[in-house]
């Protein structure tokens, strides 16, 4: 049995029967032949048997593993952001957003790798820059750079000014789950105007074994 979250830019792949940890694949690294058995993400569809949507993914895997009853389950991929609330267990409240979340973690990847910057070391700005999609949104750094700033200093901004916008597109909540490869990056996750829980880049494997518990 293979599992696969087929994200933009990484694939998460998980043989249950076979590994006692997933593995991350670079999406243009894996095969074109690979099928997996049950999937979710981009391309999932054509990449595997069964299929199932990344929202019943992300709200299947945040029960499993979240211990209370009411919570915000952010997950912050390469290519969009999504969201599910729960209140007294039950999903009440979700969101996928595309185009305001438009490749915001491949942007802060490509970012890190330009200006050979590591998030771990930069401090967490005041401000941050209005940003409503991370592809336009890069040209607040180039401006902020013309106008004296350094470029860790406008690239900071730009990371908070990401934050930013995926905690109001969750609705503002006090307390945030997060999912996703941005778990990684310790500046996106300090931006955040809120306690925040990374959960790690697996919640939705997490959800396709809790699909396959329930069939």
């Amino acid at each position: 049995m293979i599992l696969a979250d087929f994200g933009t830019s990484y694939c998460k792949i998980f043989e249950p029967e076979k590994e006692t940890e997933p593995r991350i694949v670079p999406t243009r690294s894996l095969p074109r032949d690979f099928k997996a058995d049950l999937a979710t993400g981009h391309n999932a569809a054509r990449r595997s048997f069964k299929s199932i949507n990344e929202l019943t993914a992300l709200a299947r895997g945040g029960r499993s593993i979240i211990e209370e009853e009411d919570f915000v389950l952010l997950d912050c991929g390469s290519r969009d952001i999504k969201f599910v609330r729960f209140a007294d267990g039950e999903v009440v409240d979700m969101g996928w957003n595309a185009e305001c979340g438009a490749s915001m973690g491949f942007t802060i990847e490509l970012l890190a790798t330009y200006y050979q910057i590591d998030y771990k070391s930069l401090p967490v700005p005041s401000t941050g820059f209005s940003i409503t999609c991370g592809v336009l949104g890069m040209s607040h750094i180039f401006d902020a750079v013309v106008s004296g700033a350094s470029e860790a200093e406008a690239v900071a901004k730009f990371v908070r000014g990401i934050a930013l916008n995926a905690y109001r597109f969750a609705k503002e909540p006090e307390r945030l789950y997060l999912s996703g490869g941005l778990c990684d990056n310790p500046l996106f996750v300090r931006s955040f105007p809120c306690d925040v829980i990374p959960l790690g880049r697996f919640i939705l494997l997490e959800g396709l074994l809790s699909t396959l518990k329930e069939t």
